[in-house]
């Protein structure tokens, strides 16, 4: 009989580029292939110490001078509704919700070129086709839904969020609206509904994705309570977010090898670094 054993995952840094959410400075990530018949108990192992998937692509920012994006998650239990969030959801009430398998659609398509030609024309996806469109919704080898919200009298679609399903909550991977309904709150209604997704499936988080303390695109994950960002290798309670600024100081961020050392695999093996 063959024994072979298990292949740790090899962890990759990327080349330095311009950082999104703060000016001047420069963004590294490191990441590692999501493939195979471990792919879900590795994501769902990594997700809980702040990586996020892209398509077969787990990733966490891993930057030389800074270490200020923060991955951030929802306390179902310890989450109380604003008064402003409970406006949100009363607005949004009539619409449909309805979860699929992971395939792209052309309506999805239209929706998403809206949402980004009025919301982020020049960031990075504004250039994405339907065929990486495509590959973005559909290239998942772990359990993920296409969460998508309808209004029930004109059936039109209003809102798409790309959503992983973990053993300890659900992954909003990237949600998209309808930008020409903006009283309607939509970013925030999609976040409150997977609030009620976890309830529903006895699941205890929901993962936003990244925080990053002074940056004006991130500010609205802080409105939610029981808000959660992982620092220092440990998920910590947010109280206060002027208190996590100092993770945008130069000497905050720990070396590569210290952080790949770090990382517990859900099969207990070494990980290890192969460089760029």
């Amino acid at each position: 009989m063959r024994h072979t054993l298990p292949i740790a995952p090899q962890f990759y840094v990327t080349a330095p580029q311009p950082c999104p959410y703060l000016p001047g400075r420069m963004e590294r990530k490191l990441f590692t292939a999501l493939q195979g018949e471990g792919a879900q108990r590795l994501n769902d192992g990594l997700s809980k110490q702040g990586f996020r998937r892209s398509q077969n692509v787990l990733y966490r920012p891993s930057c030389a001078d800074c270490a200020a994006c923060l991955s951030a998650r929802i306390n179902v239990a310890e989450f109380t509704a604003s008064k402003s969030q409970k406006r949100t959801a009363r607005r949004n009430a009539h619409l449909k919700r309805r979860a699929t398998s992971p395939w792209a659609t052309e309506d999805q398509y239209d929706l998403f070129r809206r949402y980004l030609e009025s919301r982020h024309a020049t960031g990075g996806m504004a250039d994405m086709d339907t065929f990486e469109f495509a590959a973005m919704i559909e290239e998942t080898p772990i359990r993920t839904r296409v969460v998508e919200y309808t209004d029930p009298e004109s059936d039109d679609l209003i809102a798409v969020c790309l959503t992983d399903i973990l053993d300890d909550g659900v992954s909003m991977v990237y949600s998209f609206y309808e930008p020409n309904r903006p009283k309607a709150s939509l970013g925030t209604y999609i976040i409150l509904d997977h609030i009620n997704i976890a309830r529903e499936n006895g699941l205890p988080y929901v993962y936003l994705g990244y925080w990053v303390p002074g940056s004006p695109k991130m500010g609205y994950k802080a409105a939610f309570s029981g808000l959660e960002v992982y620092v220092g290798d440990t998920w910590r309670k947010m109280y206060d977010p002027d208190a996590f600024r100092a993770q945008a100081h130069p000497l905050v961020n720990d070396p590569i090898s210290e952080q790949v050392a770090n990382i517990a695999l859900p099969d207990g093996g070494p990980t290890r670094r192969t460089g760029r």
